[in-house]
């Protein structure tokens, strides 16, 4: 964990200090925002910024964001100023911290960070057998293919390699390929100079410098130009690259683990992944089954979900009724795990009695997890000729764009709002995906962000 405090802190900063270090963080610190965000481009990075509430947090937040820089931020300041804590969390803040600093409360804000994204919870041997592999390979330096539907937990396996790899110790770093524009991408993986491109207004390290005697994280590396990839593919075999604008090699020491949700063997075929890029990332591969098949991952999951939203929610925890785990065990999961934590999120504030029901256990329209379960029993015939029927009616009197914009957007809200996900279900590139939705939000548009649906 790499903590940068940011301010004085109101002349806490040495107790705040010594709490985090108890804790296992890796402490900056530095007293302006300015030489901060200087921190942050020269590839230290961080993994939390602890700001004082006293500087202006909704300027860091729109540089940050601006420069592409994601790291949670949490405020600082004395406990009786409720006015400046609203205001931290307005600006964009996660979190206030009243000074003088409590320790169990930095201590649990470093480890909810900490578990975001590298708890592994399993029970079903399917998982178990993905996990064992995972312990066989993580002392390695090779590179590692963790390939998966959206939502199965690539990056948590990432990180699970990354804690149990002789890197450990060293900085895990995280980009995700298929949210960057195809024209900033190059300068997040290989960095930039002053001046190299219009916005470059300081020179700044990138993703594989950052990631210096650690792991690098390439997340869906299948959603990368083509032209991209011959330059990641000499700095995966060389560990060298030139940062854009540059024109000294950069050489680095950093072991690549890479996500895709793709059958990359079938993009080969198609021309739009590398072959050779696919032989270097895939020395071993880490297939993640989906949750439908996990039947036993579903109720461990769902046990966690509950201990850690009733907590979240300041709830008792509730016990989960056996036709509610019967309706969860039927559903299809298509949002994988990422729909199951959202689902059970629900269910925790929507429950009234004893006990969580499937009554309480509804999908982000509203309708309930058993209401469209799939049986054996259901036909496949009868589902398309009902789907047929209705595409007839609701497509007469549309306009071809129109088709295609309801299209869009409802294979997106199927998708919870994963771009990635729908654009693989649609057999259109991401980037034509994020055009056409940037077209609809321009004209009024609602889009289903990540994790919701589209409004009826």
């Amino acid at each position: 964990m790499r903590l940068l405090i940011i301010g004085t802190l109101n002349g806490q900063i040495g107790a705040a200090t010594r709490i985090a270090v108890a804790n296992g963080a890796k402490v900056s610190h530095v007293e302006d925002i300015a030489v901060g965000l200087d921190h942050l481009r020269s590839g230290r990075g961080a993994d939390l910024i602890m700001i004082d509430v006293g500087l202006e947090i909704s300027s860091l937040m729109v540089q940050l964001q601006s420069e592409r820089i994601f790291v949670p931020v949490v405020a600082c300041g004395i406990g009786t100023d409720a006015g400046a804590a609203v205001s931290a969390i307005q600006a964009g803040a996660k979190e206030y911290i009243p000074l003088p600093p409590d320790a169990e409360l930095i201590a649990a804000v470093l480890q909810a960070v900490a578990d975001e994204s590298s708890q592994v919870i399993f029970r079903d041997p399917a998982m178990k057998s993905v996990i064992e592999l995972a312990d066989q390979v993580a002392k390695s330096d090779a590179s590692i293919l963790i390939t998966g539907e959206s939502g199965v937990g690539k990056e948590v396996i990432a990180n699970y390699l990354h804690r149990h790899s002789a890197r450990h110790d060293k900085p895990f770093i995280s980009v995700n390929c298929a949210a960057i524009p195809e024209n900033l991408l190059e300068s997040e993986l290989f960095g930039h100079e002053k001046g190299a491109f219009t916005g470059a207004i300081a020179r700044r390290l990138g993703k594989f410098e950052e990631a210096n005697g650690g792991t690098l994280l390439l997340d869906e590396v299948s959603e990368m130009d083509v032209r991209l990839q011959a330059k990641l593919l000499r700095a995966i075999q060389e560990r060298v690259f030139d940062r854009v604008g540059g024109n000294k090699p950069v050489k680095v020491d950093i072991r690549i683990i890479a996500t895709s949700n793709r059958d990359l063997h079938k993009a080969v075929d198609e021309g739009v992944f590398r072959e050779d890029l696919l032989y270097r990332l895939n020395v071993v591969n880490l297939k993640v089954p989906p949750l439908r098949d996990r039947k036993e991952d579903i109720i461990a999951l769902t046990e966690h979900f509950i201990e850690k939203y009733s907590q979240a929610n300041g709830i008792e925890p509730k016990p989960i009724s056996p036709s509610a785990v019967a309706a969860l065990g039927r559903h299809p999961w298509r949002g994988n795990v990422r729909e199951l934590e959202n689902t059970m999120h629900r269910a925790i504030l929507l429950s009234t009695g004893g006990e969580i029901t499937e009554e309480a256990i509804r999908l982000p329209d509203g309708s309930r997890v058993d209401e469209i379960s799939i049986s054996p029993a259901d036909s496949a015939i009868s589902q398309v000729a009902f789907a047929a029927e209705n595409a007839a009616r609701t497509f007469v009197g549309q306009t071809v764009a129109e088709v295609e914009r309801d299209l869009i957007l409802d294979t997106l809200s199927h998708c919870l709002g994963n771009r990635t996900h729908a654009a693989r279900i649609l057999g259109i590139s991401i980037r034509t995906l994020r055009n056409k939705l940037n077209q609809y939000g321009d004209d009024g548009v609602e889009v289903p962000v990540p994790g919701a649906v589209r409004s009826a």
